[in-house]
């Protein structure tokens, strides 16, 4: 089998470490579409907080409703600067001793330093543990025929401006099922299931799963189908949540003070983020090679947004993942391509 890894391609991506595909991309999305693929996703960062406090304390400093979390559930969360713009987006995963925070390639560091900066008197010891644990990602429907008994994904409905207090229920507003495996941690997610394995064993327990294996371009084909933001590539240094569709599997719109909230609740009882995301389908005639991550989007001449994630999708062709001004929704340019926004 050809393994084609990140790095051949693109020796700078962030995404280095995992392959990109192995030797039929198209074929490799499909699977994932339509049956279950595996696809290596080590290339994650991995944090653990144990500590008898870790709940409350990680209730208090992000988005997300984390003090009535239990073993074997998972979930989203962000990290805000104090002017509300997303610094960090990371999936939970709570095991009962500790809490397991997988985040992007890279932004482990950023994540552990803010959390040890916090600590004070605390009981808690977040360290990094992508030595420790690996990520690896079962996709499509079949991925619980493979891995069964997990409950399906629970998000709470986003509610309403000027929403009365107890619309949203005291919880986590993404509840993910999780349980031990023969295989490590399986978290149930809206792609699938997240297998977070023992690195030393990640080689053994793609031979046992035994799946199709697909590379990270057919995820991320996936992944922009179903308009699943990323950090890094649909956000930049001024985005909100609001404007990255982060608000229902990440952020709690009921829950005490924490660092960026102020930002949150406005946007949300005025309705009107100045950005949002949006899925764009290039004509296909000027090229049908994906943009770079960040091109500019133009309408008449002025920039109006960036694309963040582009790919060539099985079904839909060239297609991205951008983020546009609330009221840029025709006459658009990627490059020399005409765009359209899938209003869906």
């Amino acid at each position: 089998m050809t393994v084609v890894m990140v790095e051949d391609l693109d020796p700078a991506s962030a995404d280095s470490g995992v392959p990109a595909h192995y030797g039929d991309p198209m074929r490799e999305q499909r699977t994932l579409a339509t049956a279950v693929g595996l696809v290596d996703r080590s290339n994650r960062d991995v944090i653990a907080v144990p500590g008898e406090e870790r709940a409350s304390w990680l209730h208090t400093l992000t988005t997300q409703h984390l003090s009535e979390l239990s073993a074997n559930q998972g979930t989203e969360l962000l990290v805000l600067s104090p002017n509300g713009h997303v610094e960090q987006h990371a999936m939970v995963t709570e095991d009962g001793t500790t809490t397991w925070l997988d985040t992007e390639p890279g932004a482990g560091a950023g994540l552990l330093k803010y959390l040890e900066m916090m600590r004070f008197f605390t009981k808690v010891e977040p360290r990094d543990a992508t030595s420790e644990l690996a990520v690896l990602s079962l996709v499509g429907p079949g991925a619980g025929d493979v891995i069964p008994g997990l409950a399906e994904p629970r998000v709470q409905p986003v509610p309403g401006a000027k929403f009365a207090a107890g619309d949203v229920r005291p919880e986590a507003t993404s509840l993910y099922d999780v349980r031990e495996t023969e295989f490590g941690l399986a978290r149930r997610v809206p792609l699938g299931i997240d297998l977070l394995v023992p690195r030393t064993e990640k080689t053994a327990v793609i031979e046992k799963l035994g799946l199709p294996k697909a590379g990270l371009w057919a995820y991320e084909a996936i992944r922009v189908e179903h308009h699943t933001p990323r950090l890094g590539w649909e956000t930049d240094h001024r985005t909100i949540p609001a404007e990255a569709e982060f608000i229902a599997a990440a952020v709690h719109l009921d829950k005490g003070c924490y660092r960026g909230q102020e930002t949150v609740a406005r946007v949300h009882h005025l309705g009107r983020p100045p950005r949002r995301l949006a899925l764009l389908h290039f004509d296909g005639i000027a090229t049908d090679q994906p943009p770079a991550k960040g091109t500019p989007v133009v309408r008449e001449g002025r920039e109006v947004g960036f694309v963040g994630t582009a790919v060539r999708h099985h079904e839909l062709g060239l297609v991205a993942l951008a983020v546009l001004k609330r009221n840029a929704t025709d006459n658009l340019t990627v490059g020399e391509s005409a765009v359209a926004v899938d209003e869906h």
